[in-house]
């Protein structure tokens, strides 16, 4: 299978990657051979399958075909450009253009991406007759990544991600709670639990309907549960602002879920106020409500659940019998740090 190779963001330490993966595993695609290096993930896939994680993912920037790795000296690079094959992606008479960034501050800074542009440029000019440059309309783009002491080339896929998260952030929405969700985190989340297309998702505490939103977007059919009517109501109208219809909206006891059977579950349950919690402590809601949807979920099928850190949720989601797939912390201030935990169920 074609190496491929993804520029991830920066906005969380293990998120961005896994959430290629669990979107690759989700529609049906193999892949092998997956490594990092700062903000890349690497691995070998059907060349396909980066449509998928561009029109889904919320922490990808752009896809590539790699071409070469080389560490990040002009020696280095100018042999390795050399050894590449580009007749196998560049034409003669198509056009071209080489595009270098650098993550942080990696490898010597006399390492000018400019110039580095131009030489390599030069050089796939007099590899292949009858090829052009063109900065503004080009036909192919190589695009390269310095990181961790390595340039990353490759042929660009897919275009940086143009999605409308920041129109759908909290205080964008009409109706709004200090403690929702930012949409790409809810994104991430939607994806972590393996929701595709015509999968019905379910968010036991739907608070301002997020998770339901960015479900929607990727074709999820999605059901929101809350105790709080005020809750149901404010989900209600984020949703008619964003001209959304999900699949239900219920006022119900989060823990006791009026349904028989779910694809996955995704939600962030409320903790530290007992208004929220229905009177029960942080810790027994959340083992309340991963013991509910256990009872909804098939074999093979994920919740995706936020916690306070301090809760150790991916010790209460084993001792009920999940298998504990992975766990991701987002740090949101000093008395805060989430813990995204992905569980399965599994056979017993």
């Amino acid at each position: 299978m074609p190496k491929l190779f993804f520029l991830l963001s920066g906005e969380n330490e293990s998120m961005p990657a896994a959430e290629v993966k669990a979107i690759l595993e989700a529609e049906g695609y193999s892949y092998s051979n997956a490594s990092q290096f700062d903000q890349i993930l690497r691995l070998e896939a059907d060349v396909n399958s980066v449509q998928a994680v561009q029109v889904r993912s919320a922490y990808t920037r752009f896809s590539a075909l790699e071409l070469f790795v080389s560490d990040a000296t002009n020696e280095d690079i100018a042999k390795a450009t050399g050894e590449t094959d580009f007749k196998a992606v560049l034409k003669p008479g198509e056009s071209f253009v080489v595009r270098i960034n650098r993550i942080r501050n990696y490898a010597d800074q006399a390492l000018n991406t400019m110039e580095l542009e131009g030489k390599l440029g030069k050089q796939i000019l007099n590899l292949i007759e009858g090829t052009k440059v063109s900065l503004k309309n080009p036909d192919k783009s190589f695009i390269g990544i310095i990181t961790d002491e390595k340039l990353v080339l490759g042929l660009k896929l897919t275009d940086i991600t143009s999605k409308t998260f920041s129109e759908r952030r909290p205080r964008k929405k009409p109706f709004f709670h200090p403690s929702a969700m930012p949409s790409k985190m809810a994104r991430c989340m939607v994806n972590l639990a393996h929701g595709k297309a015509e999968a019905l998702v379910l968010d036991p505490f739907c608070g301002t309907g997020t998770s339901l939103i960015e479900a929607t977007y990727i074709g999820c059919r999605a059901v929101g549960v809350d105790a709080q009517k005020r809750m149901i109501l404010g989900t209600r109208k984020n949703l008619r602002f964003f001209n959304i219809s999900a699949e239900g909206l219920v006022l119900a006891d989060s823990r006791k879920p009026p349904f028989f059977k779910v694809d996955c579950v995704v939600t962030d349950p409320p903790y530290g106020r007992s208004s929220s919690t229905m009177k029960s402590t942080t810790e027994q809601l959340v083992k309340d409500v991963l013991a509910s949807s256990l009872e909804l979920l098939g074999v093979g099928k994920r919740i995706c659940i936020a916690s306070p850190k301090t809760l150790n949720i991916s010790r209460l989601g084993t001792e009920l019998g999940y298998l504990h797939v992975e766990s991701h912390f987002a740090y949101i201030h000093g008395s805060l740090t989430r813990e995204i935990a992905v569980f399965e169920k599994v056979i017993i």
